[in-house]
């Protein structure tokens, strides 16, 4: 019989970067990539980076944090104004294609017109080729649940086979008892809830987090053996949210618990 302990795993996070600007107000794409680095993810879900725009130095920020690792890269703008993009990013130590990208629905709240996006890549893995979708809900409910609809929509989630390994995960400003939640819960399963004894995992803000609003969905075809918010000093420091980093081996030989 395998051992649990000698099956292939797989590290995931979701992390946003709030434009690589940290708590002390200042920018460092560098600062974020040391904090990847300190996770030992494999692939992890950026959300809130720059690329060509003024306030960041016109700065590249996904390319440098991927050259920094190692690793490859895939920005999707969610804005445009000339030059200058903001979006979301996967960054991945395996390599990966792109699937799909495309912009979400809902009309956002007057207080933040910010389009949403969401981005599929396919990566080739220890565990095979593995789905994965990175995205950033938006502030207004009505939004969000529309955005929630979508990614678990047949063009979406529900074209992708039960066998197939696929991963959601971002920060979908959504907490548990949120509509947009239960409508992806009810097609995946939120690896918090796997936890024994329940936690809630917060991750925003650093300074003192309250809120659990960056989630790790999965479907049957994984097996989510460890999950944990990367609280250290420097991540405390380099933005606003916490990485979640969850753990996963394939769940065609795993059964069992989520363990901490």
């Amino acid at each position: 019989m395998t051992s649990e302990f000698t099956l292939p795993r797989l590290r995931v996070a979701t992390y946003n970067v709030r434009g690589c600007v940290g708590m002390d107000r200042q920018r460092s794409e560098s600062r974020i990539a040391e904090v990847i680095a300190s996770m030992s993810a494999d692939i992890v879900g950026l959300q809130e980076l720059d690329l060509g725009r003024s306030r960041s130095s016109h700065a590249d920020q996904t390319a440098l944090i991927a050259a920094q690792l190692g690793w490859k890269y895939h920005f999707h703008p969610a804005m445009r104004r000339g030059d200058e993009q903001y979006g979301n990013a996967i960054v991945s130590r395996f390599p990966i294609a792109l699937k799909r990208a495309d912009e979400m629905p809902g009309v956002a709240p007057w207080y933040c017109r910010e389009k949403r996006i969401a981005i599929w890549m396919q990566a080739d893995t220890h565990l095979g080729r593995v789905h994965i979708i990175n995205s950033h809900f938006g502030l207004g409910r009505n939004e969000r649940r529309l955005q929630a609809e979508l990614l678990v929509g047949p063009t979406w989630l529900g074209s992708i086979a039960p066998d197939e390994p696929a991963i959601l995960l971002g920060d979908f400003n959504s907490v548990r008892s949120s509509r947009a939640h239960r409508l992806i819960a009810g097609q995946l399963r939120d690896v918090r809830t796997l936890v024994l004894p329940a936690r809630a995992f917060r991750t925003f803000p650093t300074r003192l987090p309250s809120v659990a609003v960056d989630h790790i969905f999965v479907n049957a075809a994984l097996h989510p053996t460890k999950l944990s918010v990367h609280r250290t000093p420097l991540a405390r420091l380099a933005s606003d949210h916490f990485p979640l980093v969850c753990e996963l081996t394939s769940n065609d030989v795993s059964r069992g618990r989520l363990s901490v």
